[in-house]
């Protein structure tokens, strides 16, 4: 049964040709990659190209899939080389409306108010991380929006530990002094 199969079991059904295997793998990650994307791009259409691209990407490489690491940290090493490409291509920076932000609440799960405040505390982090370099938005995605260790963002970046650690941390204060230039004001 492919409800409980492995990363790994899909994977090798999936090069032997199992279009199954492949549609449960792309289910089971389809939601983070899909917010990840969103959040370094700024829009749902775009997310949704990114998505797209980044999955294509897996597919056509998934023979060449070691299993050095997990597939997630292979998953969102192309997510994150898919999405800095495009913000480099593009030399913009991501901008949500409010209907556009990603959701980690479900809907009823409490007052308007809270949802409504929730909306706004979303909308303030993603213009805020805007205000980032793409290395940087990269690296904060990852730490705090899909909890990755410091040596699992090396890994799917490709630097090293303390590089991903000073991109984490250049971007916090980066964002520090931000948010003391607007709170002064």
């Amino acid at each position: 049964m492919l409800l409980n199969d492995s990363d790994e079991k899909l994977i090798d059904k999936a090069l032997n040709g199992s279009q199954r295997a492949w549609g449960k793998l792309v289910r089971r990650y389809e939601g983070k990659v899909y917010n990840y994307c969103l959040r370094m791009s700024g829009s749902q259409n775009d997310a949704m190209d990114l998505m797209q691209e980044v999955f294509l990407a897996v597919y056509r490489n998934l023979p060449n899939f070691r299993q050095q690491s997990s597939f997630t940290t292979w998953l969102f090493r192309i997510a994150s080389n898919k999405s800095t490409d495009w913000l480099r291509s593009r030399h913009r920076v991501p901008t949500l409306n409010a209907d556009e932000l990603p959701t980690d609440h479900t809907p009823g799960s409490g007052s308007p108010q809270q949802s409504l405040q929730q909306d706004r505390d979303n909308q303030h982090i993603m213009h805020m991380l805007g205000e980032l370099s793409a290395e940087q938005r990269v690296v904060v995605e990852l730490k705090f929006f899909q909890h990755f260790t410091f040596e699992d963002i090396a890994a799917q970046l490709g630097i090293s530990t303390n590089t991903a650690k000073t991109r984490l941390y250049a971007g916090l204060r980066r964002l520090k002094g931000k948010m003391e230039i607007q709170n002064a004001m």
